[in-house]
């Protein structure tokens, strides 16, 4: 297998090309995909979560601040 992947990369290929033999050669089976399918939700709520959470930690200023209650926490620029 190792060297039918030296030849892929070491050929003038287009990546579309190199992309589409790779897909053909390893396509997956229809329990993967249903699989694949299966997980997805699961894969969406996590990353969501570690969107929330990265904002949350870092404190990311330009996020929290259109989040209502939470941007009472930053001090208002006084008006003049």
């Amino acid at each position: 297998m190792e060297g039918y992947f030296q030849t892929i990369f070491q050929t003038k290929m287009s990546i579309k090309k190199k992309l589409l033999s790779l897909y053909c050669r390893n396509r997956p089976s229809a329990s993967q995909k249903r699989a694949m399918v299966a997980f997805a939700p699961s894969a969406a709520t996590f990353g969501l979560a570690a969107a929330i959470g990265i904002v949350y930690f870092t404190d990311w200023r330009v996020v929290t601040d259109w989040i209502p209650l939470y941007n009472m926490k930053y001090p208002k620029p006084e008006k003049k």
